[in-house]
Formats: C-alpha cells, sequence, structure tokens
C-alpha cells in the first residue's frame, strides 16, 4: 500500500465513473506511483482494449509498458509470468474470459507454484484482467463465466467486482499483491447496473453514470466482502453481475434478505458469511456460470459445513444450466426474476 499517499475515503474528492472508466483509472494510479507495472495483450495499447480498458495510457506512458500483443494467450500470460519473476508487476489483459483456456498450463503450472517451488525465493506478481459472463449477445466464444477452475487451484486468487468504486479499489489492491490475481470484470455491467426486472435483453447495453468512485489512490483489501445491504429473512450470497440482480429481484419481492457481495472468491469472507447465516437461519446462492461444480456448490459446502445448526432450510442454489452457452436463448441461462423468485419462496415458505 502506497502509505504516503492514502487519503481517507471520506476526504477524497469523487467522480461518476461506470466501471470500465474507474478500470483505467486504477490503471492509470498505479502506473503512475509505480513504474515496474506494466500492461500487455492483444489490442490494449494504441487501440486501448476491445472495451477501451486501457484507452490513453500508451500514449502516457509510452510503448515500452503498454504494448501490443500477438493472438497468443498463452504467450501473453507466459510472457507475464516470466516478467513477475523478474521483478515487474504486469497486469496482462486477456480479451474475452473464453479465450484463456491456452493460457492455463502458464497460470496453473507456473504462476500459481512459483512461490512455493522456489521456497519463497520468487513471487508472482501478476494480475490477469479479463471480461467474463455474458449479456452482451457475445455468443458461445465470448460469454462464459469460468471462475470456478480457477478457484481450484491453490497459489491463484480470484477477484470479481460488482460496482466502479470496488472495481478501481480491489484492481489496485491485485497489482499490488505479490501473488497472481485472477481479475475477472463483469462485462454486462461495464457501462453501469441496468435498470427494469432483468428479464430482458432490452435492458442490457445501455450507457448510465456508474457511481461515485474516490480520485487518485485507495485499495480494497482481498478477501473482505461487502454487505450490499442488511436483512433478517434470508442470506444472499453473490457476486459480479448477480448482486444487481439478487437486489432487483429482492427489492420487487419485498424480502427483508441480507445481500453479500463476495467480492473476491479466493481468499473468501467465510467470517462475513457465517456471521450472516448465523443471523439469518436461511441462504441463497447465486451465480451465472453453470451449475455442476461452479463456486456455488463450494459455498453451500463451507454453509452446510460452518453454519449446520444454525439452518431452518434446506440451501437454496440458482445458476445457470449444465449446457453449452446458448447465444439464441442467454436471458433465459441467467438467473433472473422467475427461477430467483421461485428459490426465494420456497426459502420463505420454510
Amino acid at each position: 500500500m502506497l502509505e504516503e499517499d492514502a487519503v481517507s475515503l471520506h476526504e477524497a474528492p469523487t467522480r461518476q465513473m461506470n466501471m470500465i472508466e474507474a478500470i483505467n483509472d486504477a490503471l492509470d494510479v498505479m502506473m503512475g506511483h509505480d513504474p515496474d507495472v506494466v500492461v500487455l495483450g492483444e489490442d490494449v495499447g494504441y487501440f486501448g482494449g476491445v472495451f477501451r480498458a486501457t484507452a490513453g495510457l500508451q500514449k502516457k506512458y509510452g510503448k515500452n509498458r503498454v504494448f501490443d500483443s500477438p493472438i497468443n494467450e498463452c504467450g501473453i500470460i507466459g510472457a507475464a509470468v516470466g516478467m513477475a519473476a523478474y521483478g515487474l508487476r504486469p497486469v496482462p489483459e486477456i480479451q474475452f474470459a473464453d479465450y484463456i483456456y491456452p493460457g492455463l498450463d502458464q497460470l496453473i503450472s507456473e504462476a500459481a507454484r512459483m512461490r512455493y517451488r522456489s521456497a519463497g525465493q520468487f513471487t508472482s506478481p501478476l494480475t490477469v484482467r479479463s471480461p467474463f459472463g455474458g449479456g452482451i449477445f457475445g455468443g458461445q466464444t465470448h460469454s462464459q463465466s469460468p471462475e470456478a477452475l480457477f478457484t481450484h487451484v491453490a497459489g491463484l486468487k480470484t477477484v470479481i467486482p460488482s460496482t466502479p468504486h470496488d472495481a478501481k479499489g480491489l484492481l489496485i489492491a491485485a497489482i499490488e499483491d505479490n501473488d497472481p490475481v485472477i481479475f475477472f470484470e463483469p462485462k454486462r455491467i461495464y457501462n453501469g447496473p441496468f435498470d427494469g426486472n432483468y428479464d430482458s435483453p432490452s435492458k442490457t447495453w445501455k450507457s448510465h453514470s456508474g457511481g461515485k468512485v474516490p480520485e487518485g489512490y485507495y485499495s480494497i483489501p482481498l478477501g473482505k466482502a461487502r454487505t450490499v445491504r442488511e436483512g433478517s429473512a434470508m442470506t444472499v450470497l453473490v457476486y459480479g453481475t448477480m448482486v444487481h440482480v439478487a437486489e432487483a429481484v429482492l427489492a420487487q419481492k419485498g424480502v427483508d434478505a441480507e445481500i453479500i457481495d463476495l467480492r473476491t472468491l479466493v481468499p473468501l469472507d467465510i467470517d462475513a458469511v457465517e456471521k450472516s447465516v448465523e443471523k439469518t437461519g436461511k441462504c441463497l446462492v447465486i451465480h451465472e456460470a453453470t451449475k455442476t461444480s461452479g463456486f456455488g456448490a463450494e459455498l453451500v459446502s463451507l454453509v452446510q459445513e460452518r453454519c449446520f445448526y444454525h439452518l431452518e432450510a434446506p440451501i437454496e442454489r440458482v445458476t445457470g444450466f449444465d449446457t453449452p452457452y446458448p447465444h439464441s436463448l442467454e436471458w433465459a441461462y441467467f438467473p433472473g426474476p422467475v427461477r430467483i423468485g421461485e428459490a426465494v419462496d420456497r426459502l420463505m415458505k420454510d
């Protein structure tokens, strides 16, 4: 943490940003503070990234610190692992999470094990940024949610913000971390949370003002959940886009639920989860990814193990379906008002 630049968030001036702008601002802040921070990936330089998250950075910091790569995800991540071992803090961008798979061996066999296999002589302070999830009509190869693959790997940290404020603070913390971080950005809310009941494609790609984000440097510790709203009827565990979906559905139903935005899946704020479930006695888990072996299964297991004697009803889980991503039916695939509402009704009956 850059102690000399830390300012109370109550004192820092703020401005409206959407998530893309907040991510760009975080990269700008860290590149300005630390000459070891470098950005690489496909089209991140002159073009500013496919979603413009790196716009203007090459012009400001030069081609040696913000540079384009070939279309080679294995090479992008492999190069970043080498840079990190050398002492840099690379922030590679993978244009879509669906394309990260060629780099899995580099992440699992090299980055995640660097500290352990070198007995602490080397670390791997790299942050892999990637848009993930559906909602922009990207089709089967631009819409997947593979977060569970990374939470299974010891040595990797997995972060998923849900607001511009959190996106900036968490990305700064990820870049400062001495271990490899997978930073998934829910592109369905890149331009701000959407309106309505979340079950219509017409509500997806609206431009919104986003939220108030402090200017300058600040970080949000990895492994610290956020209580979106307090309640007593049930605990709802969510992250990313589903935070906003859950908020809308529960408000529509008038249920006094406590919504916990996990923010980081690994490390997980299990204390916040336990405290909430012990208070409410009921638990609902929601995520966009497929159901089988999704991160929700881990959450259900942890709640069952740690909060069994406080539970007043079976844990409910609402997720995507166990199918390849259905481009033409993506809005039926997403957890939405109908399926979430049914799960809420079952919990409220018990």
